[in-house]
């Protein structure tokens, strides 16, 4: 049947959608942890470059810089996601039932 001149295709109702984690074979909290190594490599990757520079080590005080702030970003980026987790967990928990 043509609504608005659109026509679904069959392919959508044969194949339902599958779960995430069957899909993609990763679970929530292995990628949530791997995100926080991330982040953790790069606070750790700056912080060895600015105690290269301070030390008087051959290290470009640009690619210091951008350690830095990169580090810096992806930690606020970290910390906004916790909030809406935490949000999000803490709106299931007021929804009566």
């Amino acid at each position: 049947m043509k609504i608005n001149e659109f026509v679904p295709s069959e392919a959508i109702f044969n194949n339902p959608l599958k779960n995430d984690k069957q899909s993609s074979g990763v679970s929530f909290d292995s990628f949530f942890k791997e995100s926080l190594d991330k982040v953790n490599d790069k606070q750790v990757i700056a912080d060895e470059l600015t105690k290269g520079l301070a030390s008087g080590q051959d290290v470009d005080i640009n690619d210091v810089m951008l350690a830095g702030e990169e580090a810096k970003i992806s930690l606020q980026l970290a910390v906004q996601i916790r909030n809406k987790v935490v949000e999000a967990v803490q709106e299931l928990t007021r929804m009566q039932l």
